[in-house]
């Protein structure tokens, strides 16, 4: 849930990067503080483990408007995607506003991507956050490597497998050289937005 400054006049939203472990949610990110960096407020906050990485840094969007004569501030988070982080996965998911699920376009990677969004699921069941709910968006990410002449996902079947019931916005992106890393944002920030305007009338 939103976390309201009113002595700096702001909102504080929390949009966390999910998905498998090596999918791209680091990836995403070092693109986003790279290419936003006026918009990057403080530093780029990393915590190794081994193989996988949680990572933060506040955001500040331009040209989003205000909401209830607030800025918004959003803090943009990884979670390791390796299967013994779990615990800290659910734990950066405490106070989420929207997310983004990142799905390893690699053919060995289906069945991963498959239990990782259901374990987002089980997650956000933990906090009484249905799936189905919360502002989603996809991202089938490493569609690059096709042009290398390894073997991808076709989009309609991950569409099938990952967005068959959800129904959510979805975008193709190499998270490397950043196709696709702007619109994803964008679209889970406008989601997360929406969603918060609808919560504050409900409040009142």
């Amino acid at each position: 849930m939103a976390v309201f400054n009113l002595k700096k006049r702001e909102i504080e939203c929390k949009i966390v990067y999910y998905g498998a472990g090596r999918c791209g949610k680091t990836t995403n990110l070092e693109y986003i503080f790279k290419a936003y960096k006026k918009r990057i407020t403080g530093e780029m906050v990393s915590i190794d483990t081994a193989g996988d990485r949680t990572l933060f840094f506040d955001f500040l969007p331009m040209g989003l408007g205000k909401i209830k004569d607030c800025d918004v501030r959003v803090q943009l988070y990884t979670v390791p995607g390796q299967v013994q982080y779990g615990s800290t996965r659910k734990l950066v998911l405490r106070g989420v506003d929207g997310i983004v699920f990142v799905a390893d376009s690699l053919e060995a990677r289906r069945k991963k991507n498959m239990l990782s969004l259901k374990d987002l699921q089980i997650n956000l069941k933990e906090y009484n956050i249905s799936i189905f709910k919360i502002p989603l968006v996809l991202q089938y990410n490493k569609r690059d490597l096709a042009e290398e002449g390894i073997p991808l996902m076709p989009i309609n079947r991950m569409e099938k497998d990952l967005n068959g019931q959800l129904k959510v916005p979805s975008f193709s992106a190499s998270a490397i050289n950043g196709d696709g890393v702007g619109v994803t944002l964008k679209e889970c920030l406008k989601l997360t937005l929406q969603s918060l305007h609808r919560e504050l009338k409900w409040a009142k």
